[in-house]
C-alpha cells in the first residue's frame, strides 16, 4: 500500500448512493475533491440526485478513465446495469474503508467480522476501552459510515466490516483483526462458500507482522498459514474466558449466546494490557444492543424479546437454544443457502408464527415439526400471540421476534422492523392482560 498517495489528485467513480456512498460524496466535497462522478441504479435515488440518462452515459464512460471506483457495500456487480464495464475495471474497485486507511495510515484500528455477533462484539469492545480510559469510536456497519466521523487523535477506531466491504477492499490495515465465526450467509451475493470465506479472510491478508489476528477455527488457521499472512495469530478457545466468567455481574453478557463474543473481547483486552479486574469491572454497566436479543418488555410471567437483527437461522438459533416455552415470530427474505434446522430446539418452541412474502418457504421447513400459524404481517402475528397466551399464567413464556431472514420484503431495514415490533407490543399488550 502506498500511504503517501495523494487522493486529492485522483479521479473517482462513486457507484451507490446509500448512506455509505453519500458519506463519500460529502467527504469529497468537504475536502475539496472535485474530480468524481456518481451513479445509482435505484430509481428514487436517481431522481433525488438528478441522475439523468446523459449522466449515466457520462458515468459509464468515465469508469474506463478514473483511478478508482468506489463501490458501496451490498452492491452485487453481477446484478447491475453496468455489469460488463464494471467487471472489466474490477482492479480499480475500492471502498470507503480503503479511503479512510489511505488518509489515516497512523490510526489504530480494530476490525471485527464474522457471520454472527459482529455488532455486539464491536459495542462491547468500545465499552471496555472507554471504561478503561482508552479513546474509542465505532464505525462501519455499526455506528456511522467511517468517512462521516470526526476522529480525534489517539482514538481507536472499532470497525464492523461486512463480507461485502471486505470483498471490494484493497487497502485496509487492521492493527487488530477479529474473525468471530463463519457459517452459510450471503451466498446469493458471493456465489460460493469459498468466496464468502475468502472475503472474510481479507482482514488478515493486508496486516503487518506487528498486527494481531484473532480466530477460533483450526481449519481457517491452516488456510491463513497457507496464505502466509503476516499478523500474529491468536487461536482462541472459550476455556480461559470461562474461568473468569463467574466474576462478571451482567446477565446479558453471561448468557451462552455471548460466550464466543466475550472470548474475543477478553483476549483482545489482554493484548491491550487491560488488567483483569478492570476488564471485569467495566462490563458491569454494559446494556447490550437494540434489536439483538433485546429484552424490552416484561409482563408478569411473560418476556418479550426483540431479535430483529437475526437475519439468518444461524443467528436465530442462539435465541431458540437459550429460551424456553417460546412463541416465535419468523419470516422475511430468506438467504441463499440458509436452512432451518430444529434438531435439539423443538422442545423449546411452543408455537411459531410465520410472516412475510416467503411464508410458504418457511412453512415447508417447519410444518410437522412445530405448531405453526401463517400470519403474513407482523401486526397480525403479535395479535395472534397475545390472544394465544392471555390465559397462561403459571409458566414462564418467551415471546421471541427472531426473523431468521432479511427485512426488505416488508421493511426498510432490521432497525425499522424491530422498532415496529416493539411498538406493536407496547400498544397492544394491555388489551389482553
Amino acid at each position: 500500500m502506498n500511504t503517501s498517495l495523494d487522493l486529492s489528485k485522483k479521479s473517482f467513480a462513486i457507484y451507490g448512493l446509500g448512506a455509505t456512498g453519500q458519506s463519500v460524496v460529502n467527504y469529497f466535497n468537504k475536502s475539496g475533491f472535485k474530480n468524481y462522478v456518481v451513479w445509482d441504479d435505484n430509481k428514487k435515488l436517481k431522481n433525488s440526485w438528478g441522475l439523468t440518462k446523459s449522466k449515466e452515459k457520462i458515468f459509464s464512460e468515465a469508469i474506463e478513465f478514473v483511478d478508482f471506483i468506489v463501490i458501496s457495500p451490498g452492491i452485487n456487480i453481477k446484478k447491475t446495469k453496468l455489469k460488463k464495464i464494471l467487471l472489466e475495471n474490477k482492479e480499480k474497485f475500492i471502498t470507503d474503508l480503503d479511503i479512510f486507511y489511505l488518509l489515516n495510515p497512523q490510526t489504530k484500528s480494530i476490525v471485527v467480522t464474522g457471520t454472527n455477533g459482529k455488532s455486539t462484539t464491536c459495542k462491547i469492545i468500545e465499552h471496555v476501552l472507554k471504561k478503561n480510559k482508552i479513546k474509542a469510536r465505532l464505525a462501519g456497519n455499526i455506528g456511522s459510515p467511517i468517512l462521516s466521523i470526526n476522529l480525534k487523535k489517539n482514538t481507536f477506531i472499532v470497525i464492523e466490516a461486512s463480507s461485502f466491504q471486505l470483498a471490494y477492499s484493497k487497502f485496509i490495515k487492521p492493527d487488530y483483526a477479529l474473525l468471530l465465526n463463519i457459517s452459510n450467509d450471503h451466498l446469493d451475493w458471493h456465489g460460493t462458500m469459498n468466496n464468502y470465506i475468502n472475503s472474510k479472510l481479507k482482514i488478515f491478508s493486508l496486516q503487518k507482522k506487528d498486527d494481531y489476528a484473532f480466530i477460533n477455527n483450526k481449519k481457517l488457521l491452516k488456510k491463513i498459514k497457507k496464505n502466509k499472512y503476516l499478523g500474529k495469530i491468536q487461536l482462541l478457545s472459550s476455556k480461559k474466558y470461562r474461568k473468569i466468567k463467574y466474576k462478571i455481574q451482567n446477565d446479558y453478557l453471561n448468557s451462552e449466546t455471548n460466550i464466543n463474543n466475550m472470548t474475543f473481547v477478553y483476549s483482545l483486552s489482554k493484548i491491550l494490557k487491560i488488567k483483569e479486574n478492570a476488564f471485569v469491572k467495566s462490563l458491569e454497566s454494559f446494556k447490550g444492543l437494540s434489536h439483538r436479543h433485546e429484552i424490552f418488555y416484561r409482563k408478569s410471567n411473560k418476556i418479550f424479546i426483540n431479535d430483529s437483527k437475526a437475519t439468518s437461522f444461524e443467528s436465530t438459533k442462539f435465541a431458540l437454544k437459550h429460551n424456553k416455552n417460546i412463541y416465535w415470530i419468523v419470516g422475511g427474505l430468506p438467504k441463499k443457502g440458509d436452512r432451518i434446522q430444529l434438531k435439539g430446539l423443538k422442545k423449546n418452541i411452543s408455537k411459531t408464527y410465520i410472516i412475510g412474502k416467503n411464508m410458504k418457504n418457511f412453512s415447508k421447513y417447519l410444518k410437522g415439526k412445530v405448531s405453526i400459524k401463517l400470519c403474513k404481517t407482523l401486526g397480525y402475528a403479535v395479535t395472534s400471540i397475545l390472544k394465544d397466551i392471555r390465559n397462561i399464567n403459571k409458566e414462564k413464556i418467551t415471546i421471541l421476534f427472531s426473523p431468521a431472514s432479511a427485512s426488505f420484503d416488508q421493511f426498510k431495514n432490521f432497525e425499522e422492523r424491530g422498532k415496529t415490533f416493539k411498538k406493536l407490543v407496547k400498544n397492544s399488550v394491555d388489551k389482553y392482560f
